[in-house]
């Protein structure tokens, strides 16, 4: 079996799906690509049976027909070559695959495609579409609030809630939270799914920046993503998300507003003076000024830096994980930024400036508190 392929194309393929392999395997094929070839199709899958992503591409061939090829191999090969047209041979007999370019010609072994794990086929399953910017902001502002924490898999991905007028993404590790809800998007039925962070964060990296459409296919236990050539099918998360609402304090009295920037910068500043075990900073406002300071007694290590806010409320001192903050204002996108707090032992809420925020997006942060070293 033959086929001829662009050299620069399919390297485009098979990097867009080549984050989906995993290092050290339990099952060797999985350090493979598929190659499918149907009708002049050649379909491209990579898997590590949790998650599998596919890419479609039109090749010159004869005959249809499957291998699995190592992949390490592949990619380092076609990161090579300038832009040529590739001939690969295959011999079904003993899997040997012969690569030949302008330059000359390269054997390597395969492995037998019908081996390849089966791709899940979604059944019974329900339809959302949407803009496929608006899928890579709800990832991006939330994924990295998720845990790590295995003894709480749920915590591990984010919690996909579908209503019937808006749809809701939340994301929390305990000691952080967001929720970022799109009010121009709805489902016909309410329905939610947690989806692990591998498959989030491949979507991040392969979904185009051009604006068009994302189809999600979801059953009780997989969810399908397909966009322009690429498909990715992963097994969702089994269990209950935890009820985020009950966390989020309602009233919070004391609103500081301050310059994000100059806010993320302090911070980035003084947090190299911090303890490296609790990261903590200190935020202590008083009338129109908020201190930003940090210590690290063990190294007799300390920074205070000052700058103008506005604040309604009672003079307080909080202290929170530097690390937390700065994750949360590098996500949010408005150039003030609105941090509701009641007392130093109590969460605080990270919010766009109100006069700034889209009506179709609404995001809130939520931070636990540190211990403030008295």
């Amino acid at each position: 079996m033959k086929f001829i392929v662009s050299s620069g194309s399919l390297l485009k393929n098979l990097q867009s799906i080549s984050g989906v392999l995993n290092t050290n395997t339990p099952l060797p094929i999985l350090e493979n690509f598929l190659f499918d070839i149907t009708d002049g199709t050649l379909t491209i899958s990579a898997s590590d049976l949790e998650t599998t992503m596919t890419t479609k591409m039109n090749i010159e061939a004869r005959e249809n027909g499957k291998i699995a090829i190592p992949a390490r191999i592949l990619l380092d090969t076609l990161k090579t070559f300038p832009e040529q047209p590739l001939t690969f041979t295959f011999k079904a007999e003993d899997f040997a695959i012969e690569l030949s370019s302008d330059y000359g010609k390269y054997n390597l072994t395969g492995q037998d495609g019908e081996e390849f794990p089966r791709i899940p086929i979604i059944e019974d399953s329900k339809t959302i579409e949407m803009p496929t910017k608006v899928l890579a902001d709800a990832i991006s502002k939330t994924v990295f609030a998720t845990g790590n924490d295995e003894l709480r898999p749920v915590m591990t991905g984010v919690f996909f809630q579908l209503g019937l007028d808006n749809i809701t993404f939340v994301a929390t590790d305990a000691h952080k939270l967001v929720r970022y809800r799109r009010n121009d998007l709805k489902s016909e039925v309410e329905t939610s799914f947690i989806l692990p962070k591998k498959p989030l964060n491949l979507l991040k990296n392969t979904l185009p920046l051009e604006d068009t459409k994302v189809n999600i296919d979801y059953n009780n236990s997989n969810a399908f993503f397909s966009f322009n050539n690429i498909s990715l099918i992963c097994r969702l998360i089994d269990g209950r998300y935890p009820n985020y609402e009950a966390v989020i304090p309602q009233e919070n009295p004391n609103k500081l507003t301050v310059d994000r920037i100059s806010f993320l910068n302090s911070i980035r500043r003084v947090a190299i003076f911090s303890n490296k075990s609790t990261h903590q900073v200190r935020l202590k406002i008083t009338g129109s000024e908020l201190q930003v300071s940090a210590e690290d007694l063990d190294f007799a290590n300390a920074a205070v830096e000052r700058m103008s806010c506005s604040y309604v409320g009672e003079d307080m001192e909080i202290g929170f994980n530097a690390r937390f903050l700065l994750d949360m204002l590098n996500n949010l996108s408005t150039a003030e930024v609105l941090i509701e707090m009641s007392t130093s032992n109590r969460a605080g809420l990270l919010l766009e400036a109100p006069n700034e925020r889209n009506n179709d997006e609404d995001i809130l942060m939520l931070v636990m508190p540190v211990m403030l070293n008295s």
